[in-house]
């Protein structure tokens, strides 16, 4: 089933070129059935690419799905044109009001600064606090996650003496997890983050567990117990490329960053990285809407919301 977008979103053009299957609001609306609503909280700067690769994960599934995208009001993209962000982006002000099935916080390049500090804070605890009552699973992506946990479990980040940046080796720590389910006993996945959240720090909240890490990462995805909240500190959403650009993005900054990880074949960075991610990254997006979204919503988005979601198998 498609993944319903805008008919000139410029992410479309990229998608039917990978044969991901979409469908324009035109189209949509000739089918007689209900899609999932899910919302996308975009953070990042450049949040065209964003856009792509989160759709390109939304849109692999036998689920119609139709994406809400969402701006901070507080906190104008310097990085995408103003005519994108106005003719696709609504504010939390103008969907708080709403329900949906399920919600996706992307990260965001501030993870230097202190919480309270970052420009849209008290607008992201509003989304954060409208999520629990409005939508049925919300996933938190590297910052957002960390700034969540902070915000609802009072659980720090802690600076980390250099960035993590690379594709890391990740252990299954729950096979029976749903969101795990068709998983191999590892995986691999991107990070890229100077701030981390500890197990020590989680181990005894009762409503938290951590269900993916890495030796190398740390913590990779943690979980509450009824599924609400999803928890993922790298980025399995990330294209081939990203790194390679952050790194030379850094490198013409002067910031001397170290060489991504496990990222450059034989670490040549002339070399084009191997692509080891994707295969779990849709499998990932795929247990996450039908298992922790679809299997919980009920067809009127305007039911109450329920809890008491079993966490495992």
């Amino acid at each position: 089933m498609p993944i319903k977008i805008a008919t000139d979103l410029p992410a479309r053009a990229a998608l039917e070129n990978e044969n991901i299957f979409v469908i324009t609001e035109e189209c949509a609306v000739r089918q007689d059935i209900r899609p999932l609503e899910i919302a996308i909280v975009n953070l990042m700067p450049m949040k065209i690419a964003t856009e792509t690769q989160l759709l390109r994960l939304l849109g692999n599934t036998p689920l119609q799905v139709n994406i809400t995208l969402l701006r901070t009001a507080a906190h104008l993209s310097k990085h995408t044109p103003l005519q994108h962000l106005e003719r696709f982006y609504k504010t939390f002000a103008e969907i708080r009001h709403m329900n949906f099935d399920g919600l996706i916080v992307t990260g965001a390049p501030v993870e230097h600064l202190p919480f309270e500090t970052v420009v849209y804070w008290q607008e992201l605890l509003e989304i954060i606090t409208y999520a629990d009552e409005h939508a049925y699973s919300t996933l938190y992506l590297c910052w957002a996650a960390q700034a969540a946990l902070y915000h609802l479990y009072g659980v720090p980040k802690h600076d980390l003496p250099a960035k993590i940046s690379g594709i890391f080796r990740h252990s299954v720590l729950c096979p029976g997890c749903a969101l795990f389910r068709g998983f191999d006993d590892e995986f691999l996945a991107p990070h890229s983050r100077h701030t981390e959240v500890r197990a020590e720090d989680i181990r005894d909240i009762p409503e938290l567990r951590v269900i993916a890490q890495s030796n190398e990462a740390g913590i990779a995805v943690v979980e509450s117990a009824n599924h609400a909240q999803v928890f993922m500190t790298g980025h399995l959403e990330y294209d081939r490329d990203t790194l390679n650009a952050e790194y030379r993005r850094d490198l013409q900054k002067g910031l001397q960053p170290s060489v991504p990880k496990h990222y450059y074949p034989n670490d040549n960075t002339n070399n084009v990285p191997l692509m080891s991610w994707r295969a779990h990254a849709h499998l990932f997006y795929s247990n996450w809407l039908n298992y922790y979204v679809y299997q919980e919503t009920p067809f009127n988005l305007n039911s109450t919301k329920t809890c008491g979601r079993p966490a495992c198998d």
